[in-house]
């Protein structure tokens, strides 16, 4: 027979009138303004942390409650009885840390994931990584060990040390421990700062001992908690460096502009300064929309799996500017991407990022307000003279209609005989195009997942908008496009989306397909499936000739699987693009989450994907890429 402490009871009763009268106020900040709140209060840490949460606006919960979070979830529970709060309960935490990522990423919304202990909270700061690696503020609450030493913990790390997960989840982002609970205001302001901040943003770890959860706070002082932190706009400070990077930009005559994924919140300054100054652009595969695929100075993806014309533009440009982007190894071509380069203009307003590369002038800021002094500078002097970028707006050019031409042969051959299915069937190339132009029909937000998917995928996506596509090239994280979808399931204004993942990404979290129907998901997964990891047996052919223990031959009915949770709209999406365009209309018309299963190509024929144009620094490339990459003076 279930026994309730008494003084829960009383603390339940107090949690209760406290989350009434907040709702009735209209929120927190009006019941303290108000005066119908007391303050300061008796309380527990559990339910400061709401309070706290609520403060910044944090409303959404993702959990996946144990052992080591029961106390958190009762508070939860009374919270979201009053309208105040929203916990949306998870099959992984994996999973659910990439929804809440998506909901942050895409919607800007700031959710807190909530897991156990033990391998619970591994499995969430393994999705984590998605969110460090991009910069997306999410809190991450975890249980933790009990403080009094009493034993080891079950589900503990198995080791005699203190504070061993405080440890491993200050690795990722910044972490706090609640061992004290009256702590808890340090803890907000630290957490504020790092998930709300504009720039470099990221996963902040609470880590909740399973006792002091439902610890004591005597008289919290619920003013005293933080609103959202977030540090002012900043710009350069010394005019001098500003003269500095325009005179680079005067005298240089083949100038690149690298866009990163930092540069998505100001797709109209970049434009503005490339057109200024006769430059071109590439971009990140995070950056995809910043400059509209269109425009005649955007060069598209560089990288090594980039496009002719994104890689032509960087190994030839004399002069580089980098606009919010941390150089990341695929996407920088392991550092060897930029060999004519003599000098950089860095725009960042981390200082590690903005002074990655030799010979830099180092613009550290926010990325308007930077290009906007540039600008200004430029104009005060009259602007610059276009004329002299003639020849390398020209030549770039040409290489840009190459790139083209390349992709419209593949376009052009959709269908190719697949030895493995035994039938001609869709390349990848020619799938990926015409769900992104569905997508794009009917204004649906893209998520690409990781492997040769992705990489196609952000080949061919041809964006006007840095917001169309959402591509988690950071930690290329496999299960993560089809965990975003379930964020659809939780946004306040929800997009339909369509998630483009391999069947290798798709089994890392199928449970989506339960969670999706559970939370009211729409969207599709369009699962292209050629029973292998694609993009690392293509590297193992082109590295050593041979493909090892990256395929199978074991055949998976996915209609059959999502059919068996009711809800899902299986289809299979045929052999042909009109196959493909019918599928992904009835999908789009389901109230609900869809799956459409295509067989793609995989083989030696070149119509059957589209290349690699770049370098990276892997395998038994390994000693030309150094090579070249202490050869180069940036």
């Amino acid at each position: 027979m279930t026994q309730i402490p008494t003084q829960h009871v009383a603390r339940l009763i107090a949690m209760e009138r406290r989350a009434q009268t907040i709702a009735e106020a209209g929120g927190l900040e009006a019941a303290l303004a108000g005066g119908t709140l007391p303050n300061p209060i008796d309380t527990t840490l559990a339910e400061g942390l709401v309070l706290g949460l609520l403060k910044q606006g944090v409303r959404k919960y993702l959990a996946v409650f144990g052992h080591g979070s029961t106390d958190l979830a009762e508070v939860l529970r009374v919270y979201e009885a009053a309208g105040l709060t929203r916990t949306y309960n998870f099959r992984h935490e994996t999973a659910m840390a990439h929804a809440a990522t998506a909901l942050k990423w895409h919607y800007g919304e700031t959710a807190a994931v909530v897991t156990s202990i033990g391998p619970g909270a591994l499995h969430a700061f393994a999705g984590s990584l998605a969110a460090a690696s991009n910069g997306i503020g999410v809190y991450h609450i975890y249980g933790d060990e009990t403080t009094h030493g009493e034993g080891p913990n079950m589900q503990a790390i198995p080791k005699h040390a203190q504070g061993l997960f405080g440890q491993l989840t200050a690795l990722m982002g910044e972490s706090y421990v609640l061992h004290t609970p009256e702590a808890l205001r340090a803890a907000l302001r630290r957490g504020s700062l790092a998930v709300h901040r504009s720039f470099r943003a990221g996963p902040f770890f609470l880590l909740l001992p399973l006792n002091t959860q439902p610890a004591r706070i005597a008289r919290l002082n619920l003013e005293a908690l933080p609103g959202p932190l977030a540090p002012p706009p900043m710009a350069v400070g010394d005019p001098a460096i500003v003269a500095a990077a325009l005179g680079l930009i005067q005298t240089h005559r083949r100038i690149v502009v690298k866009v990163g994924g930092g540069a998505r919140a100001f797709a109209r300054q970049v434009r503005a300064l490339i057109e200024a100054i006769g430059a071109v652009a590439v971009l990140s595969p995070g950056a995809l929309g910043v400059v509209p695929d269109d425009h005649p100075r955007n060069m598209g993806v560089m990288g090594s799996k980039g496009s002719l014309s994104g890689n032509y533009a960087t190994s030839h440009a004399d002069l580089l500017i980098v606009i919010g982007s941390r150089g990341v190894c695929q996407a920088d071509c392991s550092g060897t991407g930029y060999a004519s380069a003599s000098a950089v203009i860095n725009i960042n307003a981390d200082l590690g990022d903005v002074t990655h590369y030799n010979r830099t002038v180092a613009l550290p800021g926010d990325i308007g307000v930077v290009i906007g002094q540039l600008r200004e500078a430029l104009q005060r002097q009259g602007g610059v003279d276009l004329e002299r970028a003639e020849a390398w707006l020209d030549a770039t050019a040409a290489k840009k209609r190459e790139w083209q031409a390349l992709k419209a042969e593949r376009y052009a051959h959709p269908v190719l005989p697949d030895p493995m299915w035994g039938r001609p069937v869709l390349t990848q190339p020619a799938a990926i195009k015409i769900a992104c132009d569905f997508a794009n029909s009917i204004r649906a937000v893209k998520f690409f997942d990781a492997g040769d998917v992705q990489a196609v995928g952000f080949q061919v996506a041809e964006d006007d908008e840095p917001t169309q596509t959402i591509t988690e090239t950071g930690a290329s994280h496999m299960g993560f496009a089809v965990s975003a979808l379930l964020a659809s399931g939780v946004a306040d204004r929800p997009q339909y989306g369509i998630a483009f993942s391999g069947d290798g990404s798709f089994f890392m979290n199928p449970q989506v397909l339960v969670d999706g129907v559970l939370h009211g998901a729409r969207g599709t997964i369009l699962l292209l499936d050629n029973r292998r990891m694609a993009a690392i047996s293509g590297l193992q052919e082109a590295q050593y000739g041979e493909a090892f223990r990256t395929h199978d031959a074991v055949p998976v009915d996915y209609g059959r699987l999502a059919s068996a949770v009711p809800g899902v709209k299986a289809l299979s999406g045929g052999d042909t693009p009109d196959a493909l365009w019918v599928a992904l209309t009835e999908a789009s018309r389901h109230q609900g989450l869809s799956l459409v299963h295509v067989p793609v190509y995989y083989g030696p024929d070149p119509l059957g994907g589209l290349g690699a144009y770049g370098v990276w620094n892997v395998g038994n490339w390994c000693e030309d890429v150094q090579a070249s990459y202490h050869s180069q003076i940036i």
